[in-house]
Order: C-alpha cells, then structure tokens, then sequence
C-alpha cells in the first residue's frame, strides 16, 4: 500500500552524504505489474487508490510536471525544468513529479528551493527509480498501475517535457481522457519544440487526416514553449480545482471522504479478474472507432479477425465501432470467440454486434487495466489518443520489465512510420529510451502476416 511521508526542508547536501534516502527506507516497493489471477491483490489495489486519493486530497493547486528520467543536470531541459519549479513555488503551486530523477528531480528541486510545495508519487522500478532529495512530501506505489492513476489526476496543469515512453503514456492517457470528459481540461504545455513538434505532425498528418479519429479542436489548446517563463505565463491565471476525478458518473471523492464508489472500483476489479481467467490463447486488436465499414481499414481488421478465428485464438477488442467491430466481425463470422471489453461513455454502452462474450465498465482506468492484460500479441490499427495511450503503455510496461516480451504489432506503415521514426529519434537524439527498446514494435502490411509472430 502507498506509504506516506512528509519531510521538512533540508539541505540535499544532508541527505546524500548520510549515505540513507528515503529509497532506503519507505520506498523499497517493486512497481509491480497486477497479476490478475491473484485475485487477493484487489484489496491491495483498492487501498493504494483510496489511500493515494486521500493523500491528493491534501493539496492544492497541484501542477503536474513529467518528463524523462534520463535527462541529466547539464542538459537545458533540467535548468528549464529547475527554473519552472521556482516559478510555481514562488507563486504558491503545489509541484508534483513521479519523485525520481532527470526532469522530475530538476522541477521538485526548483520548487524545493525557493521554500514552494514539492511533491513526488513514486514507484521502485529495477533501475533509476529512487525519491529525489528535493521531495517535502511523497507517497510511494507497489501497483505501477495505481501510481499512474494517482500522478494523471490532480493537475491544474500538466508540463511535459521530452521523455521516454513512460512520458508518452502519461501524455496520452491525460489527453485521452480530456477528450472523453473523464477529466477536467485543464492547461496543456509542451516543452521543447524539437522534441513535440514531431508528434504533433503525427497527429495532424495520420490521426486526423487519415484516420480521421481526431478532429483539429482537440490539440488546439495545447501550448508549445521553450522557456519555464513561457510555460509559466500558461499556468499563472489557473484556478485551484476540486480534488476529484471525472468518472463516468461523477468524482472518487467529495471533499477528501471516501463514499461507495470506492466498492464500485472493487467491484469492477473482481468481475474483471474473473472475466480473464476464463481468456486464454487470445489477441487483442485496437485501433479508432471512426472507421466506416467498406473502408481500407475496417477490411483488414476483419480479415485479421478472420485468419485468427480460424487458427483459434480469441479476438479481443474495445467493443464498440470501427476498428473494434470489424475485427470482431471477422472472429464472429468464422466461428471464433470474439470478445469485448467496454467502458460506459456518456451514460451508455458502445457495444458491436459481433460479441460472443462481453464487458463493461464506468471507471476507465479500470477497463484500461483489464484491456492491457497479457495477451499472446497485441495489434495497433491507425487510432487516435485511445490507441496510443494503450500503445505506449505496453511499452512502458515492456520496457521496465512488467511483463514478459510479447509481440505489440502496427498495421499499416503508411500511418504508423512517423511514429516509428519519433521512437527512432528518442533513442539516437534524445536519448531517452535504449535501442533494444526500440525493438519492441514490429509491423504488419496483411492480415496473414500475424502469423508469423503468433509462431
């Protein structure tokens, strides 16, 4: 369960030459992945949320800073990051990071110095994870999954500077549920051109223009800078909100006090863990729900239904429209288990009709917890926020070594090679990533081409 601290203002100096961080007492968790068919982890889970929430409750005017770990403190983006952090403590903004080093260690210690609020929810990851000495208060995760919960909530505001595909995922999934009201919109600020100028061509270019699954008022609002003062001049005038989180029929918490829909989460998490027990020898296929049938798109995802059905293995998607429905079409249509995993939008069910077995849920990050269970592959067709938000996430978790090597496959080169060389140039140019991550992604052109990986 998260465990709790507050320390007061000391000199960093201190902390390191005592030889003992914080790392070497409150936090030695693991960062665990959630093991689904270890049903008793569900309380674990729900304590590290309410626990978690009920620590978030606490503050104010929280502006969320995230950015790659491996940026190191003569790079410019650590000095930005730094100087922000002075910024938002000095005007009375609570700064809040993941608690570990690179551009999460430059924004808590700008804060820490000039007396502001600097908080850190942190996880222990087998490598470069450890609490920062410029954290004041913190909180500490065993669940990978409920620390990404707690560290996409709160904000007044979110600062991403460039980072790796944890920072990527974070993104998205801020992003994603923007759009689908599951969150607040608040200010969006993106630091340093160089790095997102290139995703948000991608965006515009494939997501939009050709995938049309994005329209152009959903990056509209996002703010591209280079400097803490810019980015600053953004967040100045946001007004503190409530501690709440927008869930489909309304916030976890009223006022810091937990109410029943903390047993609607544990009831959520038992069905779904229920739910996989009975999902083996499957493939989940994902991808925008604004493909029209007839469409290059919507034909090849059913054929990919298709070709798995007859090779037996389930066919696991979103549930809803587009991508979703054509893969389940083809799995129904062959006599294949075709299954969806649905979340409630706006008070109703997107539901296809081509689903053998079916469920659905009013928390999305429970429902993305469920969606991104350990598959033999998964398979990306174009998509928007949804699609990359689950694409990144799987790599995270790959990356940081969550769970075990499994094939994550792009279809269509034509939309998804942008991206693939923005993954290249975090290696090569930013270096936030390691080149045997970049490995991770494999592409597909036909429908049959799955097989291959599937062997």
């Amino acid at each position: 369960m998260p465990k709790k601290t507050t320390r007061q203002p000391a000199t960093p100096a201190s902390a390191v030459s005592s030889g003992k961080t914080l790392a070497d007492s409150h936090f030695h968790t693991t960062g665990a992945a959630v093991n689904y068919r270890d049903s008793w982890r569900i309380f674990r889970i729900v304590t590290e949320i309410v626990e978690g929430y009920q620590f978030l409750s606490e503050l104010k005017k929280e502006v969320v800073v995230l950015g790659s770990a491996r940026i190191s403190p003569n790079e410019k983006y650590y000095k930005v990051a730094v100087e922000l952090g002075r910024l938002l403590g000095k005007h009375g903004f609570t700064t809040i990071t993941g608690g570990g080093p690179g551009i999460m260690e430059a924004a808590n210690k700008g804060a820490f110095e000039v007396g502001g609020e600097s908080v850190g929810l942190n996880i222990q990851l087998p490598f470069e994870q450890r609490i920062n000495p410029y954290v004041k208060k913190a909180t500490a995760f065993y669940y990978f999954f409920t620390r990404k919960v707690m560290l996409t909530s709160p904000g007044n505001a979110f600062v991403f500077f460039p980072g790796g595909f944890g920072t990527l995922d974070e993104f998205f999934e801020v992003v994603d549920y923007m759009e689908l009201g599951f969150m607040e919109k608040t200010p969006i600020v993106l630091v340093g051109r160089e790095y997102w100028q290139p995703i948000v061509d991608f965006l515009k270019q494939k997501s939009i223009a050709l995938a049309h699954s994005l329209s152009e008022k959903d990056i509209a609002d996002w703010h591209m800078v280079e400097t803490a003062e810019e980015a600053f001049s953004f967040i100045k005038d946001t007004t503190d909100n409530s501690d709440v989180w927008g869930v489909a029929n309304g916030p976890l918490y009223f006022e810091g006090a937990a109410d029943w829909r903390v047993f609607r989460i544990m009831a959520e998490l038992v069905e779904g863990f229920e739910f996989l027990t009975k999902v083996k020898h499957d493939v989940t296929v994902l991808g925008t729900k604004s493909v029209l049938p007839g469409s290059a798109y919507y034909q090849a995802a059913n054929e990919l239904g298709a070709v798995l059905a007859k090779s037996k293995h389930m066919v696991i998607t979103g549930g809803g429209p587009g991508i979703m429905e054509a893969a389940n079409k083809g799995a129904f249509e062959n006599g294949g288990e075709s299954i969806g995993i649905n979340v409630h939008f706006k008070g109703h069910e997107r539901v296809n009709n081509y689903l053998t077995r079916s469920i659905s849920f009013s928390f999305p990050f429970v429902r993305k917890l469920i969606i991104t269970a350990p598959s033999e592959a998964f398979v990306f067709f174009p998509g928007g926020f949804g699609t990359l938000h689950q694409l990144f996430e799987l790599l995270t978790l790959q990356e940081t070594k969550k769970i075990e090597p499994l094939p994550i496959i792009l279809y269509g080169r034509e939309f998804w090679q942008p991206l693939i060389d923005i993954v290249h140039n975090l290696n090569v140019k930013f270096k936030t990533i390691s080149q045997i991550d970049e490995s991770f992604l494999k592409f597909i052109d036909r429908p049959d081409d799955i097989m291959s990986h599937l062997k």
